[in-house]
């Protein structure tokens, strides 16, 4: 068996900024779709900041490939990021704070702004995004080299890097040509509708696993979660579809796992898909199997939504260690 750990990712390199709201009116009132992501430019982000400037707002380092390499690391795994920051305080910031977590950052300086996601929570727990991506887009397929996947297992891709076809063609294949195998997080669903056709080819030549959560594969196949799992299941080894409360469906060798969610009293939804996709791959890379791999992913989505943003206690990371040793014993 293959014991090298190691996973490296790639993605938008931003500070989230989340505010608590208490009705959907302000996202009405920006024009934000409420549960998606949304690109602004540096203009509207400050006027978004200064909308909710008398609101208390916490900070932490964000992006969805970042929340998934956290990850990974705080289980252990080694892991490293690939983004790109400017040369201000939340660059600063993020580097930092994401080194503090033992993840290795591979960060480019650009020369713009530190890109921030202004993210919005609604009673119901939903979050919504306006985010600004700054320096965050200076991730040039020019600054991308062969050696940022050397050694390394896999190779974790965010869908909002999708965009920049140039640059996740030219990562995917240093990536491949590497030995690394990929997963990919398809991370939005109008991202996915934007751009489906690239993603079916990048599917076909380069993706091992695939994430995606109901809107995503409905998005990308139009079907129902079962139905659009085995479509993914097509084109990669693994697929995954995650139906939120329900839990999630695994296709691996034309066989389907479900796997129930976990209990939780949830207060933000922000990053649930990526800290599922980080308990997914660390029981990958750890030789478990795909039930056992949906069941971390399970427990790691569910924890983290009963706390705002994606920073956990040590004491809920203590619970979530014990409890995967116990699932791996299963």
């Amino acid at each position: 068996m293959d014991t090298n750990t190691s996973v490296v990712g790639m993605g938008n390199a931003l500070m989230d900024i989340l505010v608590r709201i208490d009705s959907d009116d302000i996202l009405k009132r920006l024009d934000l779709p409420k549960g998606s992501m949304t690109l602004v430019d540096q203009e509207k982000s400050s006027m978004i900041l200064n909308l909710v400037k008398s609101l208390p707002k916490s900070y932490t380092p964000g992006g969805s490939a970042a929340n998934t390499i956290r990850g990974i690391a705080a289980l252990n795994d080694p892991a490293t990021y690939i983004g790109s920051v400017g040369k201000d305080e939340l660059g600063n910031m993020f580097r930092d704070s994401i080194a503090e977590e033992h993840v290795s950052p591979v960060l480019l300086t650009g020369t713009q702004p530190t890109g921030y996601a202004i993210g919005f929570i609604t009673p119901d727990s939903e979050r919504t995004f306006a985010t600004y991506l700054g320096a965050a887009t200076e991730i040039s397929p020019d600054k991308i080299r062969e050696d940022m996947f050397s050694g390394q297992r896999i190779f974790h891709i965010e869908g909002y890097l999708i965009i920049d076809h140039p640059l996740i063609q030219k990562a995917l294949k240093l990536a491949k040509a590497a030995g690394a195998e990929v997963s990919y997080d398809m991370a939005s669903f109008n991202v996915v509708e934007d751009n489906r056709d690239f993603i079916r080819d990048i599917l076909s030549q380069y993706v091992d696993i695939v994430f995606a959560n109901e809107e995503e594969a409905r998005a990308f196949t139009g079907k129902d979660p079962e139905p659009a799992l085995e479509e993914l299941a097509e084109y990669c080894k693994i697929a995954v579809v995650k139906t939120g409360a329900s839990g999630s469906l695994i296709r691996m060798e034309e066989e389907t796992y479900l796997v129930r969610a976990i209990e939780a009293d949830p207060v933000d939804t922000t990053g649930a898909g990526d800290l599922y996709a980080a308990g997914f791959l660390h029981g990958y890379i750890n030789g478990m199997l795909p039930e056992q791999c949906g069941r971390i992913g399970s427990l790691m989505g569910g924890k983290v939504i009963e706390t705002i943003g994606t920073r956990m206690s040590d004491e809920t990371w203590e619970d979530i260690l014990q409890q995967i040793r116990q699932i791996s014993e299963d």
